[in-house]
């Protein structure tokens, strides 16, 4: 078992396929987390993505998609060690928190002008046609 073990997950009213390219970008990945080398071991397109992570931590990250309704959940793992000096807890919390940060950046351009309560673009669009 890792002594650094975080989950999470935020709902976002879009597709799938839009979530995956949003977070796609390792200019991205280098903005939420700094001080992390990711490598991708899994790719799974609009099922989300798998890294190996070296740097602050070592072990593995996963944001997996679960389709819901009209988006997806987006699932936020780390499992890994620290390889620092930072104690446990501290780490633990910093590595929650970035997790968060980088869900609701999604969320918020994913969702802009979407008022709460009201149908995202791609459901109200595919309606409009029916």
């Amino acid at each position: 078992m890792s002594s650094i073990q975080v989950a999470d997950q935020t709902f976002v009213a879009a597709p799938g396929e839009l979530v995956a390219q949003a977070f796609a970008s390792p200019e991205r990945w280098r903005r939420w987390w700094p001080d992390l080398n990711l490598t991708v071991t899994e790719d799974r397109g609009e099922k989300g993505i798998r890294w190996a992570v070296r740097g602050g931590v070592l072990g593995t990250m996963e944001l997996w998609l679960e389709p819901v309704l009209d988006g997806v959940i987006v699932h936020y793992f780390l499992h890994a060690e620290s390889a620092g000096t930072d104690e446990l807890a501290a780490q633990q919390h910093r590595r929650r928190v970035a997790g968060r940060a980088m869900t609701f950046e999604l969320k918020r351009e994913l969702e802009a002008g979407r008022s709460a309560g009201e149908a995202p673009r791609h459901v109200a669009s595919s309606s409009a046609v029916d």
